[in-house]
């Protein structure tokens, strides 16, 4: 993942796919910029999964399991 991308909190990476997206909807792009953008957006997703699986993991990590519970 490129460090511009690499370096975004979630909510940084999901303004800059929502621009992203915009701009595809527009509908007003060349093809190589909208190819550009598309693959750009690909790497914005990416961003905000890997930071939602981490979330998810240290959720798991702290979080008592059902059998200290029950």
């Amino acid at each position: 993942m490129p460090a511009a991308v690499d370096g975004l909190s979630f909510e940084q990476a999901m303004a800059a796919l929502d621009a992203t997206v915009r701009r595809l909807d527009s509908g007003e792009l060349p093809l190589d910029q909208a190819l550009a953008a598309f693959e750009e957006g690909v790497r914005l997703q990416a961003r905000c999964q890997e930071l939602l699986d981490q979330a998810e993991q240290r959720i798991i990590e702290l979080s008592p399991s059902a059998e200290e519970q029950g």
